[in-house]
């Protein structure tokens, strides 16, 4: 376990960039509704694709890893942090929380929204291995959920084929996993992880388009809206600045992002100290 530390602080200029970190290119989802939302804000995006997926990591490594990562944004004076990943969430936002005195804001499976929506009372969802398997989610079940039916499915594998920008390995990879969800007749499907907003359409097309899918993007760009008001941070600034940061494959990296975000984003390395320490993480350069 790593020891608490005290709290360290940003400049927090009403003009500094907000920081964004996810295990890859999932956080384009929540980028993209970030710029929706809030246009004038700049964006400082940190996709940590060499270590993509974190659900196969310990808690203790995804915490250092992102505490490595949100030191990064600090030093680039970003004024809040957006952990766009479910699985990081679960594993490190309290402790991030402890670290940092500037806003913190993480994901967690859309449980409230798809138990409000459904009609028939059965929600599936889709999420990595490690949020599935965390406090977090089962505290969102039995906080939410303890009259709706949830039925949850792993998806080894996924975000791989994601990163890669393989559509078609993905599609085919959808039929398997999602066919316990289809054959127990869900109605409402939770999107658990940012990379699978990615690929919205086609996990529609596999459930069919009676099924309503939820993510949670946009509410995660409210709360930052709030968060930025209540501490005096909302920017607007004429000319907000947007960057992308990977620790993986510049170059597929530049190929896939701007299509995922919907506008044009220079792609850049992550400083040297970000080069892979754990065995298991392999990215091509």
């Amino acid at each position: 376990m790593l020891s608490p530390i005290p709290a360290k602080t940003s400049l927090q200029s009403a003009d500094s960039p907000i920081g964004l970190l996810d295990s890859g290119l999932g956080g384009l989802s929540v980028a993209r509704e970030i710029r929706r939302l809030l246009p004038q804000e700049s964006l400082l995006m940190v996709a940590d694709s060499a270590w993509a997926p974190y659900g196969d990591k310990s808690p203790e490594q995804i915490r250092e890893r992102c505490e490595k990562i949100s030191d990064w944004l600090i030093e680039q004076d970003c004024k809040a942090i957006v952990i766009a990943c479910n699985t990081a969430t679960a594993a490190a936002a309290s402790y991030l929380r402890e670290c940092y005195s500037l806003p913190i804001v993480g994901m967690e499976p859309a449980v409230k929204p798809a138990a409000a929506a459904t009609k028939n009372g059965i929600v599936g969802v889709m999420a990595t291995t490690g949020t599935l398997a965390s406090a977090r989610f089962a505290a969102l079940l039995g906080k939410f959920a303890s009259e709706t039916k949830v039925i949850t499915q792993p998806c080894p594998g996924l975000v791989e084929l994601i990163e890669a920008g393989d559509i078609a390995g993905s599609r085919t990879l959808l039929e398997n996993l999602l066919a316990p969800l289809r054959t127990a007749s869900v109605d409402t499907l939770v999107l658990g992880c940012t990379h699978y907003p990615l690929i919205k359409a086609q996990v529609s097309d596999v459930m069919g388009s009676a099924v309503q899918i939820i993510d949670t993007g946009e509410a995660v760009a409210r709360q930052l809206a709030r968060r930025l008001q209540d501490g005096q941070l909302a920017s607007n600034h004429s000319l907000p600045q947007l960057s992308l940061h990977t620790s993986g494959n510049q170059a597929l990296a530049q190929r896939l992002a701007p299509d995922w975000l919907g506008e044009p984003v220079e792609v850049s390395r992550l400083p040297p100290q970000f080069k892979l320490n754990h065995q298991s993480a392999t990215q091509p350069e």
